[in-house]
């Protein structure tokens, strides 16, 4: 990215109805880009925050005043004669009827369904693409043979409640090291280290598949389970350790979608380099699995979100009445093992 370019700071709107549709504008004669489809929004003034330059923007360029809105990703694209820094925000609340003030046509389309527009500018593609992601993702937490017909009564609740990600994630669960590897051998992958018996929890692994599938919901595998998993599953949810690892060998981004666990803005720099769909950061809040150590707290959560350039779900001590919050700090929405249905 060529520092030599100008850089503008742009706030970028996303204007949702209860539906989920959202409100696109195409760019006006006589600008660059004529033509062009884009999400509402403008420039950030000195003095402004994010929230009230776009407010500011919304109002002049669409004559309403927005009620509700949150940060979200700050997105960088570099175009020919400049650098945008963009930080897309949720509008969710605001008063009066969108109408262009410069005679530009307005479209309102679902993100997840054949856009009735185009050509889309480039820095708009990937905020509709992780629109399609749900705001809450449920991690499974099973750990034995036994606990499997509970954990499925509670999945089973989950998904009807609209929970439409998952990961199965059972580290402690029937694995071990490889004989013989050593734990600081940086030719050997980190997952490479651990194998599973393919017996219960192989079994375990494919119920919880099953229930996602019939619910249509996204089921991901973490990556301390076999790669041969991965293609069975939507995709693949990596821990940092393994993220870093492809990235040190210079591997492909793994097939289908793919999540990233971090705990700071540096592993978060790592799933935006994997051109991971999401990221996970946490532990926010206290949380029962992490007794000794107290949680990042919401600002400092907020600040490791700077520039991630890519959605974060917020995970240690959240629940559905945390939901507000985490997106009220830039988080896409909330992960976790217990309490994220109602």
């Amino acid at each position: 990215m060529s520092d030599a370019k100008p850089h503008i700071y742009v706030a970028a709107g996303l204007i949702l109805r209860p539906d989920g549709s959202l409100l696109l504008g195409q760019r006006p004669e006589g600008k660059p880009w004529e033509g062009w489809w884009e999400l509402p929004g403008g420039k950030i003034e000195p003095g402004e925050t994010v929230l009230q330059a776009l407010a500011r923007e919304l109002q002049e360029e669409l004559n309403i005043q927005v009620t509700q809105s949150t940060p979200w990703v700050e997105y960088t694209h570099e175009y020919p004669k400049n650098i945008v820094h963009l930080m897309f925000c949720r509008v969710t609340g605001w008063e009066g009827t969108p109408e262009s003030a410069e005679n530009q046509a307005l479209a309102w389309i679902h993100p997840d369904q054949p856009l009735p527009v185009s050509p889309l500018l480039p820095a708009t593609e990937p905020p509709l693409r992780w629109l399609r992601l749900p705001t809450r993702y449920l991690l499974s937490s099973i750990e034995n043979a036994e606990g499997l017909p509970a954990f499925l009564e509670r999945l089973d609740a989950a998904l009807a409640d609209g929970v439409r990600l998952v990961q199965f994630r059972e580290p402690a669960w029937q694995l071990r090291y490889t004989q013989g590897r050593s734990e600081h051998d940086a030719s050997v992958s980190p997952r490479q280290k651990i194998f599973d018996s393919y017996g219960d929890l192989r079994h375990a692994f494919e119920q919880v598949l099953q229930r996602c599938r019939d619910h249509g919901a996204k089921c991901l595998v973490n990556s301390i389970h076999p790669e041969s998993w991965w293609a069975e599953a939507d995709g693949v949810h990596l821990r940092a350790e393994d993220a870093r690892y492809l990235l040190r060998q210079g591997s492909p981004r793994p097939a289908g979608m793919v999540g990233v666990s971090t705990h700071d803005a540096e592993e978060i720099s790592l799933a935006r380099k994997l051109d991971a769909d999401f990221a996970v950061l946490g532990h926010v809040l206290d949380t029962p699995s992490h007794p000794q150590r107290a949680g990042m707290g919401w600002e400092a959560f907020a600040e490791c979100l700077r520039g991630a350039g890519l959605p974060v779900f917020a995970l240690g001590g959240q629940s559905s009445d945390t939901l507000a919050d985490a997106m009220a700090h830039g988080a896409h929405g909330i992960a976790g093992i217990r309490k994220l249905h109602r």
